[in-house]
């Protein structure tokens, strides 16, 4: 007669945690910080289509690390209540809070119940009418939820790239401050910059990037994504230029109109809120059944 398999109910949420916190780790940071003008979303990823940062409603943004098609997921599913509850109530009942304790059920949830846990931590940001009204919520894969100041970092070695942060950065930075303290940070513990020896690359190129903010003084629509010539030109890789973006598209809706003194790019009616077709609508162009990086 065989004995049945028995593992007590704390070996098995320690071997789910650990199982979580290795499948996080092998992914690539992301870090979230908050400037003069909102917040700033900074990714190490180098794919064009699958997104690591998006938008979930006009003011509130979406960052996460680990198994795409988990987080993905869970983005998608934020749009869906954010719209419904916008819809069925008002639009300022829409708030960053709501969305993080929906996140923190799900993950909660699936964490106990559920064999697998889910391989994702989450950051949701709000951007308020003042700087001391932005919110950072922290969700890691069990469910907890954590309102951070000033910044957050995830994913990677998130613990390296915290210490820079905590050496280098200070509130009310501008934006070309913050992102270039914010991708410093990020540089200072990527394969890429770390593993190519004395005579490669000591910064994270553009390309590498994925970049996105919550700008406070847009009035309706805070997100927009940062690419092209505007973030080499934040970055310093190059001088402003007088035409503004340099792949303009159109627009699949009427963007507000910037106030003046916006770098170009960030700004420009002529360019889209978010890029690889990402919306209200929670679709993406691009599926993948697994990203870590």
């Amino acid at each position: 007669m065989t004995m049945p398999y028995y593992a007590s109910a704390e070996q098995v949420m320690r071997d789910r945690s650990e199982y979580a916190r290795k499948g996080i780790s092998r992914g690539r940071s992301v870090a979230v910080l908050t400037y003069s003008d909102g917040v700033l979303l900074i990714a190490e990823n180098p794919s064009s289509t699958l997104h690591k940062v998006g938008e979930i409603y006009d003011r509130i943004g979406f960052a996460a690390v680990g198994r795409y098609s988990e987080f993905e997921s869970l983005r998608v599913a934020g749009v869906r209540l954010a719209d419904v509850r916008g819809y069925s109530y008002n639009r300022r009942d829409v708030t960053g809070r709501v969305i993080a304790n929906a996140y923190a059920q799900t993950l909660g949830a699936i964490f106990t119940e559920q064999m697998k846990p889910y391989e994702v931590e989450l950051c949701v940001a709000e951007v308020g009418d003042r700087p001391e009204t932005d919110q950072l919520y922290r969700l890691t894969f069990d469910g907890s939820v954590v309102d951070e100041p000033d910044f957050v970092v995830m994913g990677g070695q998130a613990d390296a790239v915290t210490g820079h942060l905590r050496e280098h950065f200070l509130p009310g930075l501008g934006l070309a401050d913050a992102l270039q303290v914010g991708v410093r940070a990020l540089s200072a513990v990527s394969p890429a910059t770390t593993g190519a020896g004395s005579g490669g690359p000591t910064r994270l190129a553009a390309e590498q990037l994925e970049v996105a903010v919550l700008d406070r003084r847009r009035p309706k629509r805070a997100f927009r994504r940062v690419v092209g010539s505007a973030l080499r030109t934040l970055l310093g890789d190059e001088q402003p230029a007088a035409g503004g973006d340099e792949t303009p598209t159109t627009p699949a809706h009427a963007p507000s109109v910037p106030e003046p003194g916006t770098p170009p790019g960030l700004g420009d009616p002529a360019n889209p809120d978010t890029a690889g077709g990402t919306g209200h609508d929670g679709r993406q162009s691009g599926e993948a059944s697994r990203q870590t990086d």
